[in-house]
């Protein structure tokens, strides 16, 4: 049965669930957990920098139960929109619709319980992140479209991917602060990077089938290219971090999210797809880094 799961998939065991159920999971990318991370991570950033963390911990387990579901509703979206587009990739042509053993009348029931559960999670919510959460639905929408239109679908999914943030700090705290938008800014430019990473893998694949992408725009400029929003990423939220606390120490807390960034770039090999998503992958680690950095400086300044 492996030649029924997609080949990016991190849990070959999904080969030994029933038919229908393998491909449910595999077009909310179940198996694919990183994109539930990087969905999770800006909103994270946002509670541990308002000084909620540890108070809210509630909330962080909400956001992680809002993220698996809300990134698998996406997936489901995106796959619904783009199957036809992804039988011509061969990295997407086994994917449940694209390969035609998913009904379409399925998918589109599994996207209702998706989101379903998002709704859940969005009832659990203060009122002004409710309303900046519900927002989204018009640019997550418009999102598959993007690489038909611009040569920057990336900072469209920039946009959305980092969208949490902007709810994160309203639901910790029942409003707004500057650095919440400064936290947002350097996340666009992060999801912009990683996500040119990540589409290095299809680059051929990519100008037959004439999908548009930031990999595809940067051509051997790639690796500066992410090298430059990385580094923008950081500067943004060196701005959050000192808005919160403004003491050079704070800026600290983003020396190990730098350095990993860098590694990243460093030893990126653009012609090789497996270590585009290697890296790629890394970056649930890196969210990580950040998520400590906020920590701690949102609560020592809480």
């Amino acid at each position: 049965m492996s030649d029924t799961l997609v080949p990016d998939s991190e849990h070959r065991g999904v080969a030994r669930l029933p038919a229908v159920a393998r491909d449910l999971v595999q077009l909310a990318r179940l198996d694919r957990p990183i994109g539930a991370w990087l969905l999770f991570w800006p909103g994270a950033w946002a509670i541990a920098l308002s000084g909620q963390a540890i108070a809210r911990w509630d909330l962080l387990l909400w956001f992680a139960l809002g993220a698996v579901a809300m990134r698998g509703a996406g997936c489901v979206y995106n796959d619904i929109v783009d199957r036809d587009l992804d039988r011509r990739v061969a990295r997407t042509a086994a994917r449940p619709l694209a390969s035609g053993r998913l009904s379409l009348k399925l998918a589109w029931a599994w996207l209702g319980l998706l989101s379903l559960i998002g709704l859940v999670v969005l009832l659990r919510l203060e009122r002004p992140a409710q309303i900046v959460a519900l927002a989204s639905i018009a640019p997550v929408a418009a999102y598959p479209f993007m690489k038909r239109i611009t040569w920057w679908p990336q900072a469209w999914l920039g946009i959305v991917f980092s969208w949490a943030a902007l709810v994160g700090w309203p639901a910790a705290t029942g409003g707004f602060a500057p650095a919440m938008a400064w936290l947002y800014a350097g996340s666009i430019g992060w999801v912009i990077g990683y996500d040119t990473i990540y589409a290095l893998q299809d680059l051929e694949d990519d100008a037959l089938a004439g999908v548009k992408s930031s990999a595809r725009a940067l051509g051997s400029h790639a690796r500066g290219g992410v090298a430059g929003f990385y580094a923008a990423a950081l500067a943004c939220w060196g701005i959050a971090l000192w808005q919160v606390r403004p003491e050079p120490l704070a800026l600290a807390g983003l020396l190990p999210m730098g350095a990993h960034l860098a590694w990243q770039v460093a030893g990126l090999r653009v012609e090789n797809p497996a270590d585009a998503l290697a890296r790629f992958r890394s970056n649930r680690f890196a969210g990580l880094l950040m998520f400590l950095a906020c920590a701690v400086v949102g609560a020592a300044s809480a």
